[in-house]
Order: C-alpha cells, then structure tokens, then sequence
C-alpha cells in the first residue's frame, strides 16, 4: 500500500496529524481522502515500520480491537492506525482500554460525523476529534497544476479582497481562474477526481460512494430499514428538482411516503443525512442546530452532488451550494435578507456579475458575492476567492 503511495500533495488537514496527541479522530465524508491522507502519514514518519501499524476493520475476524493493540504493543509498537472504526460494534469502550491501559499513539478513522459518538465511554476526556472536508478550491489548483497557494482569513477577504485576489491570480498565472472555477463545482470536491479526471467516470464513482453511505455506513450505526434508504434516495431526487429547497414538510413527508405523524422521524432522518454530508440544511439564527425544527433551506451537500444526481443544474443554487462548503468552519444562518449571515457579523447576497445591492442595501456589513468576475470592487467580491479559506 505505502510503495506506490504519492507523497507529493497531501490533504489541509495533514498538519493535524503531526501533533503528539494520544488518541486522534480523523472524521469525514467517503472520499475526501483519509485513508491516503493517513497512509502518507505513516510513510513519512520516523519511526521504523516494526513500529507502525495500519488495520481496517474490514478485515478483522476472530480478533478484537483490544487484542490486536496488546499484541502490538507486546512488539515494542508505538503507532497504531484503524480506518473505518465505525465499522466495528461498540468500539468506544474498547479504545478507552487501549488508551489506559497502553503507550501507544493511536489514530483513528471514521467514514462519516454520526459515527463516532465520543460522548461514549467517557471518550470525549481523551480524543481529539478533527472533522474534515472535502477539496476547497485552494487545493484543487494544488492538485492541478503543481503549485503552492496561501490559505486567506475570512476577515482579509472582507477587507481586502482586491489585494488577495491580485495576489493569488499573479500566482496562478492562468489564463482565467474562471475556467478552473466551473471545472471545480462539476468536479473537484473529492480528491478521486485527479485519479483520471474524466468527468463522466467521476460522478459514476461519486454515485457509488453516496450509495456505499447510505446502505452501508448510516444503518451500521442507526436502526434503520431497507425502506426508509428508498426514503433517503427519493429526497436526493425531490431537492434536485428544487433551486434550492424551501421545504414544506407536510409535502416533504408525501413525497417520502411518509405519514403526518412522522414529523420527529423525518427530521432525524434529515439530520442523518446532513451528518453524513449529503445534505446541507441552513437554519435561521435563533434556530441554529436544533434538530426538531424547519430549515430554511435544504441543499445537497457540494456542487458535485448536484452534477451527480441533478438533470437540471440551476446556476444559482451551485453557487450558493459552493459558497456554503467553503464557509462550513462557520457560522452560517439564513438571514431575513440576503442569502447568508456569517459569525453574526457579515451579511451576503449570492449571484452573478450582475447582481446588486437591492435586497441587502440598508443593512450594515452586507456584500455582493459575485460569480464570473475575477477581480472585485468595493463591497462586491468575487465567489471564487472563499474557496482559498482552507
């Protein structure tokens, strides 16, 4: 697995694993690259490969969690990996063991956010829980071309985001980062897309993970049936003809052939799904996360999802759609006017070139955020540059 390994581009989160921490929990969507991520990690450590270990719960059988790091741990090993923890059942007690019991570093994996419940025991003392996302578009021109950019704060972009944007295009040196731009909604969320990137063989892959998530990784740690995953595919294909949805739930619950009494279930089932990363609800502010209330909006959860499983990709919603993924370390709430309120702090209107300050003109610290221009002016910044926050 570690000869063939590219070592050249790594994920933004691979800092995180260079820490001393105990007990780390890498966390995201299928796809985004953890295990390669991971597996870069270990090639490049220090420590001799005696003292390494990499296990998937995938191929475990007879033995246990716990058997398997003592054994380790016997053989002087220091360093011990398990992807796809959330594959095994009630992982959670046994990993506080190893914790206690072992002087071991152990880095763990899991393929998707409700999977690993750190609240269990007593885990949450002793983890260190780092949730990951897939490529912003900053990483995706890494990919690319080859070339090194900077991560911008969310507060430059506000400031000085003719300044940023000069700079990063002096560094990109292409002929229109806009052509780039339109590649990356279709195409470059997930990291798998640089493996050929043929578009058409892409979103067929990208079809089949979401499938692997929702047949195999939300029932592995909810009671769900067979029925209520048909329920889950034909929400994908009511938000798709939506730009973007503005639920009402009583038709959301017909078209789910769900039953007016099942108001609670069909919430869980939409934080489920927002969880896993194939949906994104955005909530007003004095709602925020609250599971049993009415999001404003429901969106798939990046511009790809809606390549894969969209006919009709109405321009607006994947523009709102990009600009969300980008801000998802955020605070981000539906405001009255405008499409988004960050940090309470800046509120924006998303659109094209042509958009204005109508809707958001009396109101203090609002910003046009413009698709198709490279280059801002005063309180009009260009979309593209939110994707260099990570």
């Amino acid at each position: 697995m570690l000869r063939n390994l590219d070592t050249n581009h790594t994920r933004y989160f691979y800092d995180e694993l260079l820490n001393d921490e105990k007990l780390l929990s890498i966390v995201g969507a299928r796809g985004v690259g953890k295990t390669t991520t991971i597996l870069q990690y270990l090639k490049e450590h220090k420590l001799p490969n005696s003292k390494k270990l990499y296990v998937s719960t995938d191929w475990f059988d007879s033995e246990t969690l716990f058997e398997i790091a003592e054994e380790f741990y016997k053989h002087e090993g220091k360093l011990l990996i398990i992807d796809e923890i959330h594959k095994y059942p009630n992982f959670e007690k046994e990993l506080k063991n190893i914790y206690d019991i072992f002087d071991l570093r152990v880095i763990i994996s899991g393929s998707i956010a409700l999977s690993i419940n750190h609240a269990k025991a007593d885990l949450s003392r002793r983890i260190l829980k780092k949730e990951v996302k897939g490529l912003s578009f900053r990483e995706f021109f890494e990919f690319k071309y080859d070339i090194s950019l900077p991560i911008v704060e969310l507060d430059d972009i506000f400031k000085n985001h003719i300044d940023l944007s000069y700079e990063i295009l002096e560094k990109i040196n292409k002929p229109s980062i806009l052509l780039d731009f339109k590649e990356f909604l279709a195409n470059g969320y997930y990291p798998f897309y640089f493996q050929n990137r043929d578009s058409a063989s892409y979103l067929l892959k990208l079809k089949e993970t979401i499938n692997v998530v929702l047949e195999v990784d939300i029932p592995s740690i909810a009671n769900i049936k067979y029925t209520t995953i048909r329920k889950f595919k034909k929400l994908i294909e009511f938000i798709c003809s939506s730009s973007p949805y503005t639920p009402n739930m009583q038709t959301l619950l017909a078209k789910m052939d769900m039953h007016k009494n099942e108001y609670s279930e069909l919430y869980i089932y939409l934080d489920y799904l927002q969880k896993a990363k194939i949906l994104r609800l955005s909530r007003s502010a004095n709602k925020k996360d609250a599971i049993l209330s009415k999001p404003e909006k429901i969106y798939l959860n990046n511009p790809n999802l809606h390549f894969a499983y969209c006919d009709n990709k109405e321009i607006g919603t994947l523009r709102e759609v990009f600009f969300a993924t980008m801000l998802e370390d955020y605070n981000l709430f539906a405001p009255k006017q405008g499409d988004f309120l960050i940090e309470n702090k800046y509120v924006v209107e998303v659109g094209g070139k042509g958009k204005g300050f109508k809707q958001i003109k009396d109101i203090n610290n609002s910003f046009v955020i413009a698709d198709d221009i490279e280059i801002g002016s005063g309180n009009k910044i260009p979309l593209w540059l939110f994707g260099f926050l990570y």
